[in-house]
């Protein structure tokens, strides 16, 4: 079907037909410059150009693919590790919360014996109630930041060394030195 395409308008052509003079002639340089490119083609579909070509696009295809793949298993592996960090956080928030409920039975036992010593037990065991909530709640948000920021430095490595240039990577260097030096002077 392309070479008859190809043919079909090679043969077509206008400007090759307006020449004066007899068209099938070796002195008739639009037929010179129809042979020639139709040699040239035939060339092309000889050492199978397009098919390489298209092995080429297939073949790069696949990798895209292959990458997003990826892409997309690494999001879900930071999905999870972030339905695991929530999972415990709401294990620390439970046990938080059942340390305030001890720490409020305690305080009702022994209303009977001192009502000062009870408030001041209460106020020290809620505020470290509060310090191991703060404390566990900053410890699982900054472990999911961290593995968020090591998925996507992984991710953004891996496709900026898939995309990027030699040329690229040393004008990056080059503006890097130029911002060192005038935030150092």
């Amino acid at each position: 079907m392309i070479r008859f395409t190809t043919l079909f308008l090679a043969f077509s052509a206008g400007p090759a037909l307006a020449a004066s003079g007899p068209f099938f002639s070796l002195r008739n340089t639009n037929f010179v410059v129809l042979l020639a490119f139709l040699l040239f083609v035939a060339v092309l579909v000889y050492l199978k150009v397009p098919q390489r070509l298209a092995g080429m696009l297939d073949k790069r295809a696949q990798q895209i693919k292959a990458e997003l793949e990826e892409a997309r298993s690494i999001r879900e592996e930071a999905q999870a590790a972030l339905a695991a960090q929530e999972r415990k956080l709401k294990e620390v928030s439970s046990e938080a919360e059942r340390l305030i409920a001890h720490a409020r039975e305690e305080a009702e036992l022994a209303a009977a014996q001192a009502k000062k010593e009870l408030q001041e037990t209460l106020k020290r065991r809620l505020q470290a109630a509060e310090e191991q909530i703060a404390s566990a709640q900053a410890a699982a948000l900054k472990e999911v930041r961290n593995r968020a920021v090591d998925v996507a430095i992984a991710a953004a490595r891996d496709v900026i060394a898939a995309q990027m240039t030699a040329q690229q990577a040393n004008k990056l260097i080059d503006e890097a030195i130029e911002t060192v030096e005038k935030r150092l002077h």
